[in-house]
């Protein structure tokens, strides 16, 4: 159907452009990791847009996700305009890295079963109280990043603000409590006081525990301090509560559940904000939208009141997924230490986020750089207020399955045409690529098993889905990146124990 609108330009590039699209979209992947037609279709109809600049990016993990306007594994920039729908609604999901000192000469599997035991109630999935942080903690937070939390917490992982996406904070300059009070109704920061370091119940949201089984790149990874054989924790998780309901607020999405459709209203109702007008305004444009369902995009100026309003309230909820990851971390940190009986030494390697609407230049211009399922992807060049980032280049996460193997890449100078993104993951295939397909929790765990691997918790109908099965191949994704020249492989890792809801 498709087929005669793609031009290739190398064997794991193309371009796709019909009659209707104003702007093409470069594939940076292979024939046989190509989407399906469900996707091509919410592709062409984003590239139809008139406000978008020069392309679309879509990395090796692109799929369509039912009731979303654009589809994951996209970069999408517009010049002028913020266009909230094509993001997912949940400010700064995404993964971060840990090592630890932990490795296959000092750690047990006895022992990791047993610390995983532990974690499956110290870092729930699914919870109405997580971690409690008091109302005030929340709002420093949000105004100012991950520092007031390490101080609250006394948390001990090593450069938890330092290697983090622009250093912990999404804000650039000085927000005071009055300011988050105004872009931020205080039901929902109230909520936020008790929902800390869960990991949700959302899609495949997940701490691992990761071994290090080949170094591709020796210089780079003794400079992160990684060794074959080494045990580190990634997490992948979001905003929660807070950013889901204020997203509602800003972005064309309809109540999934009576509940907050009733909660949205009283914080609205008793929200005393000077933005009013704005807030009704962008409530007028979601309700004629009819959700989103209608055409064309809602977009909200990048320099004009709208568009501030929402990066403000969007920064915000991104302090609080930042600050979600690092509360986790702290609780695993704590938990070892108390199931083991010693330090583990938590230190992160990087926090990215893969959910992310940012300014940034690319072809000579300043735009709005949407990363929908991709994360930032800089070279050496780009991150030259780095220490460590600056001789490496940025480091990316892509997790392939809970069973399948997962890579720790780094960003690479000339990376143009994703505009520096890289793909979050393997990303649903359109066929199923194992012989095997498990049916039941029980045929998932057996499948499991014979790979190494431990799901912990599970409890989910749908966690069957995250079997291996249902993901592209990692061999052909990391084959993609690498000749795209989106990032450069540096570790190659296998999931021994997993939490999933």
């Amino acid at each position: 159907m498709f087929k005669k609108y793609i031009t290739q330009i190398t064997h794991h590039k193309s371009e796709f452009k019909t009659d209707k699209m104003k702007v093409p979209v470069i594939f940076h992947v292979g024939e046989n990791l190509m989407p399906e037609a469900s996707t091509m279709e919410q592709l062409e109809s984003v590239g139809s847009n008139d406000m978008l600049f020069h392309h679309i990016a879509a990395m090796a993990d692109v799929h369509s996700k039912p009731g979303r306007k654009n589809a994951t594994g996209t970069t999408v920039t517009s010049e002028k305009y913020i266009l909230p729908q094509l993001n997912d609604s949940d400010p700064a999901c995404g993964m971060r890295l840990v090592r630890t000192n932990l490795d296959d000469t000092n750690t047990t599997p006895e022992e990791i079963a047993k610390l995983f035991t532990a974690l499956t109630e110290t870092v729930p999935t699914k919870k109405l109280i997580g971690t409690y942080l008091p109302f005030h903690i929340i709002v420093d937070i949000c105004r100012s990043g991950i520092t007031p939390l390490i101080s609250y917490l006394g948390i001990t992982t090593k450069n938890e603000a330092q290697n983090s996406l622009d250093r912990g904070n999404f804000f650039d300059h000085e927000m005071t409590k009055r300011d988050i009070y105004h872009i931020l109704p205080k039901l929902f920061l109230f909520f936020a006081q008790f929902r800390s370091g869960v990991l949700g119940a959302a899609g495949n949201h997940f701490l691992d525990l990761m071994k290090v089984t080949d170094t591709l790149d020796s210089e780079t990874a003794e400079k992160f301090g990684l060794h074959k054989g080494q045990y580190l924790f990634m997490i992948h998780c979001g905003s929660g509560i807070l950013g889901q309901y204020t997203m509602y607020m800003y972005t064309a999405k309809k109540r999934e559940h009576i509940s907050t459709a009733i909660l949205m209203n009283i914080g609205r109702f008793f929200w005393s904000t000077p933005y009013r007008k704005i807030v009704t305004r962008i409530a007028e444009k979601i309700r004629a939208s009819d959700f989103g369902k209608k055409e064309p995009l809602i977009t909200f100026d990048g320099e004009g009141e709208d568009g501030k309003l929402y990066m403000s309230a969007r920064n915000a909820c991104s302090n609080f997924a930042h600050a979600n990851r690092a509360v986790i971390t702290h609780n695993v940190a704590k938990t070892a230490e108390r199931v083991l009986g010693r330090d583990i030494e938590m230190d992160l390697l990087y926090d990215m986020p893969h959910i992310l609407v940012s300014q940034e230049e690319h072809y000579g211009k300043n735009i709005w750089v949407h990363r929908n399922g991709t994360s930032r992807a800089y070279g050496k060049s780009k991150m030259s207020s780095h220490p460590l980032f600056k001789e490496t280049g940025e480091p990316a996460f892509i997790p392939t399955s809970m069973s399948t193997e997962a890579y720790l890449c780094v960003g690479q100078d000339g990376n143009d045409s994703s505009f520096y993104s890289c793909n979050h993951g393997a990303g649903k295939s359109a066929t199923k690529t194992d012989a095997f397909v498990p049916e039941s929790k029980e045929a998932l765990d057996k499948k499991l098993a014979t790979k190494g691997v431990k799901l912990y918790n599970g409890r989910s109908s749908k966690v069957i889905e995250q079997d291996s099965s249902h993901y592209k191949r990692a061999e052909d994704v990391i084959e993609s990146v690498r000749d795209n020249n989106v990032v450069k492989p540096v570790v190659k890792m296998q999931p021994i124990a997993v939490i999933m809801y």
